[in-house]
């Protein structure tokens, strides 16, 4: 006998014809091979000689491979949707909201605030923090009367606070926004980059306390714009709320100290002079924090060390 296909043995020539070619039991025709029941591999087994494994492991991982390509879905507009939705509410905030959200709005409301106020001082709180949250959030106009009507309402004291925290939250929200739409790819392209933007990114890196805080204390830099650009660097969330909030303080304590006097400015029917955080004696000590802030990126430059 010579062996054959899958150990199979085969009659050698002028065998008998008595003798079948076919290995296996007539009943193995009459069962679905294409299945993996029991009975099939038994006979299989006992036909051969050997072991037909159905390698449930590697079908299992690879049944599991293909569910993982299923469930991952590429990153598309709904990635982005967060970051367009807040931009399409502020340019129709920004043509719509602007006679609204204004200090002649909060004149012609005062007394009924006040009484609202003085009723639900609650109630008043949380709408008036929830508004706030919202203009910062999605950049509409109002953020400066907003502040003020939080001195307004709240006196100086709490008043500030309510702001600050108001606002930090309000761009929380967008900075989480920005980042989860396009500060990462942003960030890993700048990485990627080369000559003048990966060393300004660089310098940034190591001086992020600093630049976070320049950026909040010089009243140049546009609120919106300090909301989005740490967003595109890939400043972690934690250093962003604790460099907004007490980098915002300085200028919301001006502000919030006006809205406070607002109750004499409206008696004399006469508008605020918001132009007192430019006053020396204001914008003096602010951009002397800004300088401070900066102090630690001039060291590093001394020293020869990494910056800006």
């Amino acid at each position: 006998m010579q062996p054959g296909l899958n150990g199979c043995n085969i009659p050698p020539p002028g065998a008998g014809s008595n003798v079948s070619l076919w290995p296996f039991p007539p009943e193995f025709l009459t069962l679905d091979h294409t299945s993996d029941q029991p009975g099939v591999m038994d006979l299989l087994e006992r036909a051969q000689g050997v072991h037909v494994p159905l390698y449930p492991a590697a079908t299992d991982q690879k049944a599991q491979d293909m569910s993982d390509m299923t469930q991952e879905s590429p990153p598309g507009l709904k990635r982005h949707l967060p970051l367009i939705a807040i931009l399409a509410v502020a340019a129709l905030g920004y043509f719509t909201l602007g006679d609204v959200l204004s200090f002649q709005t909060l004149a012609d409301n005062r007394e009924s605030l006040l009484a609202f106020r003085d009723a639900h001082y609650a109630a008043t709180l949380g709408v008036f923090l929830l508004a706030y949250i919202l203009i910062v959030a999605f950049s509409l106009p109002g953020a400066t009367v907003a502040t003020l009507t939080g001195g307004f309402l709240f006196a100086t004291f709490p008043g500030v606070l309510y702001n600050v925290t108001a606002a930090t939250l309000g761009a929380t929200v967008i900075f989480l926004a920005a980042r989860w739409g396009l500060g990462e790819r942003l960030g890993h392209r700048l990485d990627e980059s080369q000559g003048v933007v990966k060393k300004i990114k660089e310098g940034i890196d190591h001086n992020q306390w600093s630049m976070l805080f320049l950026i909040r204390l010089v009243p140049a830099v546009p609120f919106f714009i300090a909301n989005l650009v740490p967003a595109f660097l890939e400043v972690p969330l934690h250093r962003y709320v604790v460099s907004t909030f007490l980098g915002i303080i300085p200028g919301a304590l001006v502000y919030t100290s006006v809205g406070a006097g607002l109750g004499e400015v409206f008696e004399q029917g006469g508008t605020p002079d918001l132009g007192i955080l430019f006053t020396p004696q204001v914008i003096g000590p602010i951009l002397g924090l800004a300088a401070l802030s900066a102090l630690p990126i001039l060291l590093k430059a001394l020293r020869g060390k990494k910056g800006l």
